[in-house]
């Protein structure tokens, strides 16, 4: 299994992005999900995860702003980001856990800023 993650880039406060991870291989419909982010100097911490049963979470600084969603057929997840602030400044990168795996994408940089 690898994971791609892409659709990062450089937005405006306010703006939005969506963010997608491509999983190859055929367990994608039966993993667990997630969104982690690491910004510079701190540790990498989870944003938005979803099981395999389509149930999110969603870290308490992103709550009503972020989305997450799945198409199994595609073998994709999304992170549709609004609303973004400085503080969500980061590499963030795409995590799959499924039948003892624990696999992650290569990351992809999303910068805040006016």
């Amino acid at each position: 299994v690898q994971l791609q993650a892409s659709g990062g880039g450089l937005v405006q406060p306010g703006g939005s992005l969506r963010l997608s991870c491509v999983a190859t291989g055929s367990i994608f419909s039966i993993s667990a999900m997630g969104w982690y982010r690491q910004a510079p100097g701190k540790q990498r911490e989870l944003v938005a995860s979803m099981s395999s049963s389509g149930t999110t979470n969603f870290a308490d600084s992103v709550k009503g702003r972020l989305t997450v969603s799945r198409v199994n057929a595609k073998n994709t997840m999304y992170l549709q980001m609004n609303s973004l602030k400085p503080e969500d400044t980061a590499v963030y990168y795409c995590n799959l856990k499924a039948l003892g795996l624990d696999k992650w994408g290569q990351g992809t940089l999303v910068t805040v800023s006016s």
